[in-house]
């Protein structure tokens, strides 16, 4: 059963309680910590005010084994955000429904503030990809905030694989992305960052981009976190250790217990040599899994190499080969 849902104003419907109401209010979508280089642009716009309608997203969806596949049992959505039906686009794994993210407003703005809950539950499957590229738009004021917190139950399979984040001239921008993997669950994350808009010779042009990814097991325990803080004005961010030269930066993560982790990221690491491009792979902490980063210039080759890593990946867990742009994009 589906429930909640939003007017053509934006406006929640559905289930909207006082305790869902609390969680769609701008500090219901609040992280509960901001570094301070995004928190130091805080500021009241002098267009929409955080709050306004359309500046608080929120998505929720929950997913179960039903009929002998995975199926969406819960959504929640208040504008901009809201999904197209899942559909079951892979021959190879005709029980996994593909979800793609949308945002009616067409990117990310100053004073935006998103939410997205994601509940997957035992032995369930399921892709997450986006419609397009993420582009964080020229903030004058203020700084936009993401949350994702993402729930794999135990032996389910997960993929989440956004398309391309490209952070304009002065954007500011901090992502929180909070993991839980239950017993016997594999979690494929995917990130891919452009240093501007390259086309127009803008690279690193943004005020502050910042990140933290959090990976947990079932129990609470803290499984690995990577945290990103991409501040041109104070720091290099084009050394060695982030993104060099390259304008494109494109992160694999699998977390598993499915195989070995040194054999994943052995996969890894074959596949990104064959693509000539800069980039390697390595195992996580505690043995939990793997990880892997491209580098490049141009973003055909590097949504290449970071295909043909997934695909990697597809084959040594599941036996069955990534599909070959499925959404069409």
């Amino acid at each position: 059963m589906l429930t909640g849902g939003v007017t053509s104003a934006g406006e929640v419907t559905g289930s909207a309680g006082p305790a869902r109401r609390a969680q769609t209010t701008p500090a219901g979508c609040a992280p509960e910590r901001l570094p301070s280089a995004v928190a130091r642009h805080a500021a009241v716009p002098d267009t929409l005010p955080v709050g306004a309608p359309g500046k608080v997203g929120v998505l929720e969806l929950e997913f179960a084994r039903a009929g002998g596949r995975t199926e969406l049992v819960h959504q929640f959505q208040k504008a901009p955000l809201h999904i197209t039906r899942p559909l079951f686009l892979d021959a190879a794994l005709p029980d996994m429904p593909y979800v793609m993210f949308l945002s009616s407003g067409g990117g990310v703005l100053q004073g935006d503030r998103y939410r997205i809950g994601l509940k997957c539950g035992r032995g369930t499957s399921a892709h997450f990809t986006t419609q397009a590229a993420t582009r964080l738009y020229r903030m004058e004021h203020d700084y936009a905030t993401q949350i994702v917190e993402l729930d794999a139950g135990p032996d389910s399979y997960v993929e989440y694989l956004p398309a391309t984040t490209i952070p304009f001239g002065d954007s500011r921008f901090y992502q929180h992305f909070g993991v839980t993997v239950g017993d016997g669950a594999t979690v494929v994350l995917g990130e891919k960052l452009m240093a501007g808009r390259l086309a127009r010779g803008e690279l690193h042009a943004y005020a502050a981009y910042c990140t933290d990814l959090e990976v947990r097991d079932g129990r609470g325990r803290l499984l690995f976190a990577d945290p990103l803080r991409l501040v041109p004005g104070e720091h290099a961010v084009t050394g060695t250790a982030v993104l060099g030269d390259y304008g494109l930066m494109a992160t694999l993560y699998v977390v598993t217990s499915a195989r070995p982790a040194g054999e994943i990221a052995d996969a890894m690491h074959a596949a990104i040599a064959d693509t000539g491009l800069r980039g390697g792979a390595s195992v996580l902490p505690g043995d939990c899994g793997a990880w892997a980063r491209v580098l490049g210039d141009r973003s055909p080759e590097v949504e290449s190499a970071f295909f043909r890593t997934w695909d990697a990946v597809r084959r040594l867990l599941l036996r069955v080969p990534a599909p070959d742009n499925p959404l069409g994009r």
